[in-house]
């Protein structure tokens, strides 16, 4: 199997709790935007539950022995929005036009 950029994911049932593992990262990728690296040793584990009618939990591991000298959670609380629309998310990894699309085309006027 080879790496690729989001690695492969395995969800499975742990009671009422929905529990990913995403192995498989590319070497020398950003765990985020704030540059934390996350390496082609990496296990990410989340469990995603729902505590109540409003609130979804997103706790995430990340067990990374090249990155890091022990794993790390993260906790996340978050609303559920009823009746609102999703917004799509894309990787603009490579990408090069936003810069000359949104610039002012300068004849239009």
């Amino acid at each position: 199997m080879h790496p690729i950029y989001s690695g492969y994911s395995i969800g499975t049932w742990e009671g009422d709790a929905l529990v990913i593992t995403t192995k498989g990262f590319r070497e020398s990728e950003w765990l985020d935007t704030a540059g934390n690296p996350i390496t082609d040793a990496a296990t990410m584990t989340e469990r995603i539950t729902r505590p109540n009618f409003g609130t979804l939990n997103l706790q995430i591991t990340i067990d990374d022995p090249k990155a890091y000298t022990k794993p790390f959670t993260i906790d996340m609380n978050m609303k559920i929005m009823i009746d609102t629309q999703m917004i799509e998310e894309f990787c603009l990894e490579n990408e090069r036009d936003s810069a000359r699309l949104s610039a002012p085309s300068g004849g239009n006027k």
